[in-house]
């Protein structure tokens, strides 16, 4: 048991160092979270600053800021570092040399996500304090509602691997790679309300993208943090993101079987 889990462990060392090593490029994807979190800041403040627009939705400027804040940390967290590198070893064939691995495929991409998760949470951790500084801190919700915001937020990062995990396994069946990770990113980023709040949405589609599984990777932990979502509906919110997870885990290993009939490997 101890001899598996440090083999995870050493995947997820390898995955920071790495990180470490390609840091510019590394960095300029978070540069890229961190300037959106600027322009939807200066955007929602024309909208809502005046108060004309305070009550879209049941959001004010101060609920947005700190809905926005959420918002740059989930979008900050899991970045494109681990898909791109599963990418180039699925088509390049080297995935089978993590196949004859004395370790699950799936777990050991999971680890190597957490391996880098550090550095991320450090870059947001700057990125936030730099906000706090300018804008002043949001308002915290209560005690429930924080413990239940801080398990929201740790279910995200299992929760976008998977969703990462799945796409990526798309490599298997097709080489261009680039056009899934774009469709996955124009999907996630308007069904999990990184870019507007779900509540801008028409009735059916907000309904429809609230209980999704894409909800958990911003519009969840957001809500509950603002005081949009309190007591039982953001325990029923929070209880839909762990089901989801579960749900796409297995639905993954299943994909994966499945994924591994495709690979060929000198011709064999």
């Amino acid at each position: 048991m101890r001899a598996g889990i440090r083999a995870y462990r050493a995947h997820a060392r390898a995955a920071a160092l790495s990180a470490l090593a390609y840091r510019g490029s590394f960095l300029l994807s978070l540069g890229g979270v961190a300037f959106q979190l600027v322009a939807l800041l200066a955007v929602w403040r024309v909208l809502l600053g005046d108060g004309g627009a305070a009550q879209v939705g049941g959001f004010d400027w101060p609920h947005m800021r700190g809905y926005l804040l959420v918002a740059f940390a989930s979008g900050a967290l899991v970045g494109t570092f681990v898909d791109f590198r599963m990418s180039f070893r699925i088509r390049s064939g080297l995935v089978a040399l993590d196949l004859v691995k004395p370790v699950d495929y799936q777990r050991a991409r999971l680890w190597e996500t957490i391996g880098g998760v550090w550095i991320e949470l450090a870059v947001v951790a700057l990125v936030t304090g730099v906000s706090l500084l300018a804008g002043g801190a949001p308002d915290l919700p209560p005690g429930p509602e924080l413990a239940l915001f801080a398990a929201s937020m740790a279910l995200l990062v299992p929760l976008k691997f998977i969703v990462v995990y799945l796409t990526t396994l798309t490599c298997f069946w097709t080489q261009n790679f680039v056009g899934v990770l774009w469709a996955r990113q124009a999907i996630t980023a308007l069904l999990s309300g990184a870019l507007v709040p779900l509540a801008y949405f028409p009735g059916w589609l907000a309904s429809a993208a609230q209980w999704s599984p894409f909800a958990g990777l911003t519009s969840t932990p957001a809500l509950i943090f603002v005081g949009q979502a309190s007591g039982r509906h953001a325990l029923l919110l929070v209880g839909a993101q762990l089901a989801w997870l579960v749900l796409l885990w297995f639905a993954a290993r299943a994909l994966f079987s499945r994924a591994l009939r495709q690979l060929t490997v000198h011709g064999g």
